[in-house]
């Protein structure tokens, strides 16, 4: 199974999430304009419609006392001259009279109020249709005395004031519901006016927002692009001074090592040089320790015991070598261990040897300190042989 770490994934531009937030707000507030624009363009359009309506209402109702007027102008003129042309004067009025009444009806038709006024008009405007049609048949019965009671009975009470009353209460009451939505449409237009000109607004500053961040991001991307180019050739200089430094160090490692390894094959070639030097002497030698055990012993000190190196070393010299003298052997080579201790030679003391057959052998034993660093480390003992004697 791999050990290696997954790459680490990069973390997201914030400059690009601001500048996406700053562009949907843009967006979003170009929609609400639209959408509230559309709106009040509904309305306006309603409102329009509606006006046209009422102006096309008043205009009826301002054109029905007219009509009425003339219609039964006409009609009077007949029954005074009882033309024919006359009476289809009179019948084309009461006829434009009629349809001024079907425009308002139809322009009425979703206004339960408005209907509501109007019938009482539309009673008395048929009344008065209906009065004409039997002055006409008074007429052409030749029933002067009953025209002439007709006549007066409509002079004395008529329905002309309360029409006109009405008329003017309907005509006055579009002109106010006219009037009311005046302002409405122009609150309506002022509404969308304010609301276009703050949405742009907005926009603007948001669109000012938007450049100000992307300019000061790229501001501080040139920024960290000088301090990282900069950085990096800071850092160039000291992986160059550092290289220097590793490769002197090198050189100079490289040296040391050729001259210690000349050192250790010197020493190396100095210790077989030793030891051949004392593989070839004569007299036995013993290398010991600072407590007087044997660590090495040449040839010559195998010839002269009879014991093997591996039968001694790590043993104490005294066990083949003893001083001769009686008071040195009761102390037990407690006069060698004080030399080494004090870093004292001992020359040509007399000494015997226990050879590893029980012959004993009168040696002359010298004691060297060996030093290092002006540090007593151990001995070697050199034993001269002389003549041999019997156990």
């Amino acid at each position: 199974m791999s050990s290696d770490t997954p790459p680490p994934v990069p973390l997201a531009d914030p400059t690009l999430r601001r500048v996406l937030v700053f562009f949907t707000l843009i967006l979003g507030v170009l929609i609400g304009i639209v959408v509230v624009s559309l709106r009040n363009l509904n309305r306006s359009i309603a409102t329009s419609d509606w006006v046209n309506h009422t102006h096309a209402l008043i205009s009826e109702l301002d054109a029905l006392r007219p009509n009425l007027a003339a219609a039964e102008g006409e009609l009077v003129r007949y029954l005074h001259t009882g033309d024919q042309r006359d009476h289809a004067a009179y019948q084309e009025k009461f006829a434009d009279l009629g349809e001024s009444v079907a425009v308002i009806n139809a322009l009425i038709a979703g206004a339960p109020d408005e209907k509501e006024q109007f019938a009482p008009i539309a009673a008395l405007l048929a009344r008065r249709a209906g009065l004409a049609t039997q002055a006409v048949q008074l007429k052409k019965a030749g029933d002067t005395a009953g025209l002439q009671k007709l006549q007066d009975t409509e002079a004395e009470g008529g329905d002309l004031p309360e029409l006109a009353r009405r008329l003017e209460k309907l005509r006055e009451k579009q002109t106010d519901l006219l009037s009311a939505r005046d302002r409405a449409s122009f609150v309506q237009a002022q509404v969308t006016r304010w609301t276009v000109l703050a949405g742009v607004g907005f926009d603007f500053l948001l669109l000012c927002g938007a450049a100000w961040l992307i300019r000061d991001d790229l501001a501080a991307r040139r920024q960290a692009a000088r301090l990282l180019a900069q950085t990096n050739s800071e850092l160039e200089e000291k992986v160059r001074q550092r290289t220097a430094e590793i490769s002197a160090m090198n050189a100079q490692l490289v040296a040391q090592n050729l001259e210690e390894r000349w050192a250790k094959q010197a020493i190396e070639h100095q210790n077989r040089y030793n030891l051949l030097i004392i593989d070839s002497i004569t007299d036995a030698v013993f290398v010991v320790t600072k407590l007087m055990n044997i660590s090495r012993m040449n040839p010559a000190a195998v010839h002269l015991t009879g014991y093997e190196p591996v039968d001694l070393v790590d043993k104490p010299l005294a066990k083949v070598a003893q001083l001769a003298d009686a008071d040195a052997l009761r102390r037990t080579f407690d006069v060698l261990a004080r030399t080494l201790v004090d870093g004292h030679e001992m020359r040509s003391q007399a000494a015997v040897v226990t050879m590893k057959n029980g012959d004993r052998v009168a040696v002359q034993l010298n004691v060297f300190p060996l030093r290092d660093r002006d540090k007593v480390v151990g001995g070697v003992v050199i034993l001269k042989s002389s003549a041999p004697s019997s156990s």
